[in-house]
């Protein structure tokens, strides 16, 4: 409360308390018992409570998100150049009056439901795509009275600024912006697009009209019926055919990933015949090697075959018998007789 209100109750208090004695004072005096001091008492009473209604009349207390319009009889416009700024102000009693105007952010909300929008029912925005279609249009106008302004608003709209100016302006604007673009660049690529020339336009028209355009909120599109219809059988063609994709794609690596499977068992394959192949030529090299130095061996010595031989018959033989026909198997160093005229043939040691 502040003192503006003060006054004012005073005031009505005071009038009260006057009416009261001077109801008093008549009942005495009908009595014929006159209240002494009643009439000087009624004056008292009545001057008091016509200072306290001329203080509460003439105090006009602003609040800091207010501006106050004068409306003056005294102006030959009707108004005050200027208006009244938040604080304690004075205005002339019962020639003056003063209109508030909020400067605070405001909000006008235009909605295919019902409940949420500042109008009962369907208030949605129908606009028409380039392409024919019909779309609705959910939005909401965040806007503020220009605190330099007010007094153009006041001349310009009063308190209809709200109806008569943002719902309209609105409503134009977005119906004009959407008949810009296709249906599908509003809900897809160029709805931002769509939204920053809504604002602009927006913007130059609230403040040629005393208002600020805090932002512009696009809430939703709504389509037609046939129209909603057509774009879920196309949603449903859409998943139809990615799905279609996916299941190629995945037989597409399911046989590549037999491919692999089978080359790399190619591959093993291969790699074991190689080595297989390698180790066979090594083993044939290692043996034609072998058999070369035992051919050479052979070739020096003729004899090795049959000493190899006779060393693999047993190792407790330490003489042979052979028939006296037959050669002998190695060749042997001659000997001389010894004193008994035998001669000794010793067997090679093993």
């Amino acid at each position: 409360m502040n003192i503006a209100s003060i006054f004012s109750a005073l005031a009505g208090l005071s009038w009260v308390i006057g009416i009261g004695v001077a109801i008093l004072v008549g009942i005495r005096a009908g009595q014929g018992r006159p209240m002494r001091g009643g009439g000087r008492m009624i004056i008292a009473v009545a001057l008091l409570a016509i200072v306290f209604t001329v203080l509460g009349a003439g105090m006009v207390f602003i609040e800091p998100q207010e501006r106050g319009v004068v409306i003056s009889a005294l102006s030959p416009t009707g108004y005050r150049d200027q208006a009244l700024t938040p604080g304690l102000r004075w205005v002339i009693p019962f020639f003056e009056s003063v209109v508030r105007y909020p400067i605070s952010n405001q909000n006008y909300t235009m909605s295919i439901a019902g409940t949420e929008g500042n109008n009962q029912g369907d208030d949605s925005i129908a606009a028409r795509t380039s392409d024919g279609q019909e779309i609705y249009v959910d939005a909401s106008v965040i806007f503020a009275i220009d605190p330099n302004k007010v007094i153009d608003v006041h001349i310009k709209w009063q308190n209809r600024y709200s109806e008569d100016l943002v719902r309209s302006q609105a409503r134009g604007i977005v119906r004009d912006a959407v008949s810009q673009f296709g249906v599908e660049e509003v809900i897809t690529t160029e709805r931002f697009n769509l939204v920053d020339s809504i604002r602009e336009n927006m913007a130059a028209k609230l403040s040629e009209n005393g208002l600020i355009l805090v932002d512009f909120v696009l809430r939703n599109i709504a389509f037609s019926p046939e129209y909603a219809a057509s774009v879920e059988q196309k949603q449903i063609a859409e998943q139809l055919s990615q799905q279609a994709k996916f299941v190629v794609e995945q037989k597409r690596q399911e046989a590549e990933q037999a491919r692999q499977v089978a080359q790399g068992q190619g591959d093993a394959v291969i790699i074991r015949a190689k080595a297989d192949a390698e180790a066979r030529i090594i083993a044939a090299k290692a043996e034609a090697e072998a058999l070369a130095l035992i051919s050479e061996a052979l070739k020096n010595n003729p004899d090795l075959l049959t000493y190899q031989y006779i060393s693999k018959l047993s190792p407790n033989i330490q003489a042979m018998l052979l028939p006296s026909n037959s050669p002998f198997l190695l060749q042997l160093p001659q000997y001389g007789p010894t004193q008994s005229g035998t001669t000794i043939i010793p067997t090679p040691e093993p």
